[in-house]
């Protein structure tokens, strides 16, 4: 097995899903993998190309409307498609499901994202070719899509007719039964103005709600020898190319897509004319170079070596790759639940990418995750507009699900009522401090969105009359099986975290950037009285826990619900949520994911072992992992407590989630906080990994099937090699200062 690659050799098995699998993305363009020629119709296909950020908005239609719920949804765009290229040999189609393929394989390259297909096909008139398709999204263009293209005649001589074609008729994915799956108008998409320039052509659309613009545009690289002619027909583009071909010789040709839209691009024809004037200069190999020294780059600090393991190698570095496609590379964009392989989850973000995404990129690349914060810093206006909304006269309210900053959570039980989104960004920022040092970007905005989270989670919640207990009511917390709860123990956990912690952050910036503290203090209105608020509920947050049974019950009422009837649920009932009512979920101890057991995975040293041990025994039986987000943390959390088995077994469900279908809904994208989730399986998990009290502490422990397992982490600007063997654990550094760790709790410097 090469455990850098995906390797397919069966183009008739599961089309669909390979196309999530098999999709090239850059963080801005997705594209996913569609054969260039097309399938026939009784393959279901998704033919799909999406800009991190572009959406249409349509009303959200309720029976009855109450106040304060979502007015308008938000969607990703499928957009204009450039994928289409006809291949005529001697006037014969060329089509995979038509003649006879004598050789098949498509390869997802890691280490280059050059996804490479090669075909040797011969024609009902017995002519042989052999056929290479390679398409790269490009790392260092963000704007560029391309398509390599080589044809051989093996036993034949005459004509090749190339139909290179961009359309912008094009249309999203519907479904009335999933709610995991894009229900937004199919038909979002309008072209108005069509225009060739040089040889380039060029459609510009428009959505009809969200006001936004997209231009796509292609140009071609040919063989001198071939003629050219573009056709224009209703909203797509066909080029032409004609030209002859020798038997045992071969022609290539490159296709070069552009996209540009309006957030980015302010006259969106005009920048997408200029680009493709510069990038037609290049040959494909010249991109070829700058992907593979981008990823070069990118693999010398995010990759993970496991010995002993190939396919929990190749699933994790499967992972990070479609990660670092994925993530969102400006301030316009974060990381959907299915990143930019598909319409799942209609591309909205989540709190997935601060709680399973945000620590891969915080540890092997700062950059991104700071832009992911930049993302939040440039919504909370929106989420101060939320507040409001919600009837809070203070702070800041951040959306359950998004793309361009409003709520779109139709469904308030377990959308808008998930509170803790707003403390799950306030413990990334917390984190990006802990971990990085970087004051300058407290002052300037870190600083400013912990304030606004803060004095919105005061805002709801109330000291006890009974004990004077902080207590916070009518929330929903991680588990989505139980919903409108009071003093859910992961909301209270991360509060009190925001709480004790924004004081110091406070009297830092204080300490070296007064002005810039002054100026965000009187733009906020902010009163040192609220500070001392926020500590005294920090230290009197009330955290549920019975003492005769030395369990934390997931909120006040967990532990008075009956059990879910578990022996008794068919496997096909599963995952409940398409199954059972809501109502019905919630009337019983059955958990969706993670809960009280991610909260003790953030927020550790707020419980003893032992107690933390009972959980997981306890929570462990009534979870279900219906959600992608689950495993890892119980994975982690295995390692934590000494269940080195459970450890590995949740970690194979994480790793290999995608390319194994195990949530049997890839097709519709990946699963990114999934794959998020499975490095922080590895370095959270087997190696131990914590933060605490300024410093790494490990406790490693190496599953008994592997002989070693390497990584690296960036903590504080230094960049330290971690590897685990079976009988030792060594870390050393790579550059920086010498740095004091913990290994099993017990100091150690590293020079």
């Amino acid at each position: 097995m090469n455990n850098w690659s995906l390797i397919d050799t069966n183009f008739e098995e599961s089309y669909q899903l390979k196309e999530t699998l098999y999709s090239t993305a850059n963080g801005y363009l997705g594209v996913r993998g569609s054969f260039e020629e097309g399938v026939s119709n009784n393959i279901p296909s998704v033919r799909g190309i999406y800009i991190n950020g572009f959406y249409e908005s349509e009303e959200i239609v309720y029976g009855e409307k109450l106040h304060g719920f979502p007015d308008r949804s938000q969607s990703i765009l499928n957009v204009i498609d450039t994928q289409e290229i006809i291949i005529k040999i001697n006037g014969e189609k060329f089509s995979l499901f038509s003649g006879k393929v004598l050789f098949y394989k498509r390869i997802l390259n890691a280490k280059t994202g050059i996804v490479t297909r090669t075909i040797e096909w011969e024609s009902p008139k017995k002519e042989i070719v052999k056929l290479v398709f390679k398409r790269l999204a490009s790392f260092e263009q963000l704007e560029l899509f391309l398509i390599n293209c080589s044809i051989e005649a093996v036993n034949f001589e005459g004509e090749i007719e190339v139909l290179s074609i961009i359309n912008g008729d094009v249309s999203n994915i519907v479904s009335s039964d999933d709610p995991r799956v894009g229900t937004a108008n199919a038909k979002a998409l309008s072209v108005i103005e069509m225009t060739v320039d040089n040889n380039a052509s060029f459609i510009e659309a428009k959505t009809k709600h969200s006001n936004l613009k997209v231009v796509g545009g292609i140009s071609h690289q040919f063989p001198s020898n071939f003629t050219e002619t573009i056709q224009k027909d209703k909203d797509k583009f066909t080029h032409i190319f004609k030209g002859n071909i020798k038997q045992g010789a071969s022609i290539n040709f490159t296709k070069f897509a552009v996209y540009t839209d309006t957030n980015r691009h302010p006259n969106e024809l005009k920048e997408n004319q200029s680009i493709i004037r510069s990038v037609i200069k290049n040959s494909f190999n010249y991109y070829v170079d700058l992907q593979k020294k981008y990823l070069d780059d990118f693999w010398e600090f995010a990759d993970v070596k496991i010995e002993g393991d190939n396919e929990m190698q190749q699933g994790l570095r499967f992972n990070l790759f479609h990660l670092v496609q994925s993530v969102g590379k400006d301030r316009w964009s974060n990381i959907s639940a299915k990143g930019l392989s598909g319409e799942g989850y209609e591309g909205h973000y989540f709190w997935d990418t601060e709680i399973y995404i945000f620590p891969f990129f915080l540890f092997t690349n700062p950059k991104f995750a700071k832009n992911l914060l930049n993302y939040r810093f440039n919504i909370l206006d929106f989420a101060r507009k939320r507040a409001r909304q919600m009837g809070h006269n203070i702070g800041a309210l951040y959306p359950w699900r998004t793309i361009a900053g409003d709520e779109c959570s139709p469904f308030f039980p377990a959308g808008t009522a998930q509170y803790h989104i707003n403390v799950d960004i306030a413990y990334s920022i917390i984190q990006y401090y802990k971990v990085t040092d970087d004051l300058d970007f407290m002052a300037n905005k870190g600083l400013e969105m912990l304030i606004e989270i803060a004095r919105l989670m005061f805002h709801i919640g109330h000291f006890r009359d009974s004990d004077n207990k902080f207590c916070i009511d009518d929330v929903t917390g991680p588990d989505e099986y139980t919903c409108i709860v009071n003093n859910n123990y992961y909301t209270n956990v991360l509060t009190k975290n925001l709480f004790t912690e924004i004081s110091e952050i406070y009297n830092n910036v204080k300490s070296k950037h007064e002005n810039i503290l002054n100026s965000v203090l009187e733009k906020l209105q902010f009163q040192n009285s609220e500070l001392t608020n926020f500590s005294k509920a920090g230290k009197a947050m009330f955290l549920p826990f019975d003492e005769k049974r030395n369990l934390h019950p997931q909120d006040d009422s967990f532990f008075n619900k009956k059990v879910w009837d578990f022996e008794n649920t068919p496997k096909e009932n599963y995952p409940l949520l398409l199954n059972y009512h809501p109502l019905t979920l919630y009337r019983h101890q059955v958990c969706k994911q993670a809960d009280t057991i991610l909260g003790h995975f953030l927020m550790e040293n707020e419980s003893s072992l032992e107690a933390i041990k009972n959980d997981y025994n306890y929570y462990e039986k009534i979870t279900t992992h219906d959600s992608s987000l689950s495993t890892c943390i119980f994975s982690i959390m295995a390692n934590r407590i000494g269940e080195y088995d459970k450890a590995y077994n949740y970690f194979m469900n994480t790793a290999r989630l995608d390319i194994d279908n195990l949530h049997h809904n890839t097709k519709d994208g990946i699963h990114t906080a999934c794959m998020g989730g499975s490095w922080m399986s590895i370095v959270f998990g087997f190696a131990g990994m914590r933060v605490v009290n300024g410093k790494l502490n490990f406790h490693p422990h190496l599953p008994k099937n592997w002989t070693s397992l390497s990584f690296k982490i960036n903590f504080k600007n230094s960049i330290l090699k971690c590897n685990l063997s079976a009988d030792n654990f060594e870390v050393s550094l790579l550059t920086g200062n010498s740095i004091e760790i913990l290994v099993d709790d017990n100091p150690m410097m590293i020079k």
